[in-house]
């Protein structure tokens, strides 16, 4: 097995697994809007239920979750198929796409089996909050910023390839 397949059937359940677990555990052991320090001043776990995307986009639009839905499906689609184009070398890049399609599907899980996005993980500093967020969204953001090392190693290692020299 080629081992960007082998990273996808390894890294998948394991991102999917520990988001849908962490979010069933914090909706069977809190109350919606319940929220309990971690970290005094900088992190709490707070209950809180998302209807739309980032920083509650369209959360009051009526078509919003057939929207969503469509969006996470294509997207999903869409990170496969660059996924299938990947050389055998890009394990990198094979780990970032990987981390954004579990994350889009586990929030796609959400979706589909509430209509809405549990989100728990609420960080803060002095009264600045940055918008809740879960398992799912933290693969989305870490996955996105490896891929964005990966296109830029890749790109030295073009220009590289171009001048003659190797590594």
């Amino acid at each position: 097995m080629k081992p960007k397949y082998l990273i996808l059937l390894l890294l998948t359940p394991l991102v999917l697994v520990a988001d849908q677990l962490t979010k069933l555990y914090i909706d069977r052991s809190m109350q919606l809007y319940q929220s309990f320090p971690v970290i005094d001043g900088l992190f709490n776990i707070t209950y809180l239920r998302n209807k739309g995307a980032a920083f509650s986009f369209l959360a009051d639009a009526s078509w919003r979750l057939p929207f969503f839905i469509l969006v996470s499906v294509i997207a999903v689609g869409a990170i496969m198929v660059a996924f299938t184009k990947l050389r055998d070398d890009q394990r990198f890049a094979s780990v970032s796409l990987t981390l954004i399609l579990s994350g889009a599907v586990g929030n796609l899980i959400d979706r589909v089996r509430l209509g809405e996005v549990i989100d728990f993980l609420d960080v803060y500093w002095k009264g600045h909050h940055w918008p809740a967020f879960n398992v799912a969204d933290s693969a989305i953001c870490v996955g996105v910023a490896l891929l964005a090392l990966d296109m830029v190693r890749e790109e030295r290692r073009a220009k590289a390839t171009s001048r003659g020299e190797h590594g």
